[in-house]
């Protein structure tokens, strides 16, 4: 079983590429919608939901745990793979990609400040953006859109134009989404800039990462043949308007709220 976890509803758009390349796998989502958003927590309280979390998929027969969120990666990735035994797959902030693909030498990345704080996205902004000029800009109210369900719109446009207008206006012409909640609120940003931007959303890679871990552990889909259960400690409306509009043949009865 693969588990996932996420800030939040975010992370569906990490589930969504994990089903499309093995949908034969069963999964085990929690959104910890209850404490969301991570963004402005401390690392200490987010290393305590994400090993709280961590030792529940553990329980459900977890082989690998994607931790996807960028903030809860940055701050408590290296604490779980010191403390559990199963695999960890984190998010990697998509810099290289962009950097190279970028014919500006300007590039944008949206994120949360967790993450923008994390020794994770420093290390991969002086290796391998020293030649391009990185624009940083924190989504703040991002996310509790998304977790309130809003995905399009004035009020998503709008708040959208704050951040993203200053990386167009600076001559950007790379976007990396910095934040799994980001995704979805990708065709706002397309209607924004006119696509006039490359956006660069990670949860492919990081889902390649996945496939090629339970490769080598050498992990066999179960009898139950592609089960996906969604669990959330706060509700589960957003996240069922999300998954539904991914995937409708999931049940109502794969949804459920739990403490975590």
């Amino acid at each position: 079983m693969i588990g996932i976890f996420d800030s939040g509803v975010g992370g569906i758009s990490v589930w969504k590429e994990l089903y499309g390349l093995m949908p034969n796998q069963d999964f085990v989502y929690v959104a910890d919608s209850a404490y969301c958003p991570y963004g402005q927590k401390s690392a200490g309280e987010i290393i305590e939901r994400a090993k709280k979390i961590s030792e529940f998929l553990i329980n459900k027969n977890a082989d690998v745990i994607v931790v996807a969120c960028n903030t809860a990666t940055a701050a408590a990735i290296k604490y779980l793979r010191s403390h559990f035994s199963v695999s960890f797959v984190g998010m990697e902030p998509a810099i290289k990609p962009a950097a190279a693909e970028s014919t500006s030498g300007i590039v944008g990345v949206l994120a949360t400040a967790g993450t923008f704080k994390g020794s994770l996205y420093l290390n991969t902004l002086t290796k391998f953006a020293s030649n391009v000029k990185v624009i940083e800009l924190t989504g703040d109210g991002l996310v509790e859109l998304v977790e309130s369900g809003k995905t399009y719109g004035e009020e998503v446009e709008s708040l959208l134009k704050k951040y993203i207008n200053p990386i167009i206006d600076a001559g950007a012409d790379q976007l990396v989404l910095g934040c799994t909640h980001y995704p979805f609120l990708v065709e706002a940003i397309k209607k924004i800039s006119n696509n006039t931007l490359t956006i660069i959303n990670p949860a492919l890679a990081v889902a390649h990462q996945t496939q090629k871990i339970i490769n080598e552990i050498n992990i066999k889909p179960t009898k139950n043949m592609g089960t996906s259960i969604f669990i959330s400690t706060g509700s589960v409306n957003t996240m069922k308007m999300l998954v539904h509009n991914i995937n409708h043949n999931i049940s109502e009865q794969n949804f459920i709220m739990q403490n975590i």
